[in-house]
């Protein structure tokens, strides 16, 4: 019988890559979208079942909560039924969360959502693992950056699609749509199990390993490094993403409309970084250097943010805003790429996992603490010099890890 474990032939593999990266940065635009739908259809949906608007936040806290378990556990479930099914399950979760949140319903919207941050946990451990199979290594930044696109075309997809139907059709309706296009997916998606998960281990152990991803990552100094920084780096992130729209309104009294216009192009301009860093990495032969350098970029714009004012011409603040973006939304492709580069053979699903949880404490922490910090420090604006700080740490921590232990490093 031949071995089944041996990955394909490299020229196999590279003639099967723009399909499997098409393939990993739909699921993840997919089961973004989904993640992004209540908060999408927040205005419809909180008015229509009697909760205050701010309310929405809650159930996003929720949903990040459930996908770090969830990714912790991931790597366990890539071993045992393969990258292609791990990603049919995360569609499969995040679908029924939606159809559950479509019955209409304030208290379904609980299951519903811990169902779909299930799924959101699931994605990059899996798409990791096989995007690392299939990928050459002078590339692999490049490609982990491109499929990290499909965050902001999952947020493009649920700005454009969802307020629509829900004006024609309902918010239900708006939920509805959602889950029939992850369902599908996760149909087309069959056709990719054969070649993805031939290095399955069916037999793996199902008990007692529970948190080996975070075992894993923490007994690395490369990988306990990098995971430290995405928690930095996360709450820098959505820090920025949360707040920018309230900054440019509240604290520089621009109209809403114009600060939505400035958020979009910042968020385009996240996504363009993404896939600018991942191809500097690679010619760097390095994603450390890389990361330190969107780190500084991330606390140099963190710092300028500060010393914005109504003064300021519009043109400026839309410049510096859109640098924001660039580095502190585009660092997550070099960061996946690294966590698979550095850990042990056959472990990509599991670090990933492991480390994902750390991203998801960023996420939580970081707007958390700067709606905390508003009132004391008197803005919006004045704020994100003390935010900052988080991409000055996530920057000395892994430089310090490189000049320290060596195996961060490029």
């Amino acid at each position: 019988m031949p071995d089944t474990t041996v990955p394909p032939a490299p020229a196999a593999a590279a003639r099967s890559l723009p399909v499997i990266v098409a393939a990993t940065t739909l699921v993840q635009a997919l089961v973004t979208l989904a993640t992004l739908t209540v908060a999408t259809l927040g205005p419809e949906m909180t008015r229509a079942l009697g909760v205050p608007p701010e309310s929405v936040g809650y159930q996003m806290s929720l949903v990040y909560l459930c996908g770090a378990v969830s990714a912790v556990l991931a790597g366990g479930v890539v071993t045992r039924h393969g990258a292609g099914r791990t990603s049919q399950f995360a569609l499969l979760f995040a679908g029924a969360g939606c159809a559950l949140g479509a019955t209409g319903t304030l208290w379904a919207l609980v299951p519903a959502s811990a169902l779909i941050g299930w799924g959101y946990g699931m994605t990059n451990p899996a798409s990791s693992h096989v995007l690392f199979r299939f990928s050459p290594p002078h590339r692999r930044n490049l490609i982990f950056s491109l499929k990290q696109t499909g965050v902001p075309l999952g947020g493009v997809l649920a700005g454009l699609l969802l307020p629509a139907v829900a004006l024609t059709q309902g918010w239900q309706t708006g939920l509805a749509v959602s889950a029939a296009l992850a369902l599908t997916m996760a149909v087309l998606l069959q056709a990719a199990r054969p070649a993805w998960d031939d290095d399955r281990t069916p037999g793996a152990r199902r008990r007692g390993t529970p948190l080996a991803g975070l075992a894993l990552v923490w007994r690395h100094p490369g990988l306990r490094a990098v995971s430290l920084m995405t928690f930095c780096f996360a709450a820098v992130q959505l820090s920025l993403t949360t707040f920018m729209v309230t900054l440019l309104v509240e604290g520089l009294d621009r109209s809403l409309v114009l600060a939505g216009m400035v958020a979009s192009v910042a968020q385009v301009a996240g996504a363009l970084g993404r896939v600018f860093w991942g191809w500097l990495a690679d010619r760097l032969k390095g994603g450390i250097l890389t990361l330190a350098l969107i780190g500084l970029i991330s606390l140099g714009c963190a710092v300028a943010t500060g010393f914005m004012t109504p003064a300021w011409p519009t043109g400026a603040i839309a410049a510096l805003l859109t640098l924001f973006g660039i580095s502190a939304i585009g660092w997550n492709g070099v960061f996946l790429a690294e966590v698979a580069r550095l850990c042990p053979p056959g472990q990509v699903g599991m670090a990933t996992g492991g480390s994902l949880f750390f991203t998801f404490g960023g996420v939580a922490v970081g707007p958390a603490l700067f709606s905390a910090l508003v009132p004391v420090l008197g803005g919006y604006a004045v704020t994100f010099p003390a935010i900052g700080l988080f991409a000055l740490t996530g920057t000395a921590l892994i430089w310090h890890a490189r000049q320290r232990h060596g195996t961060p490093g490029p």
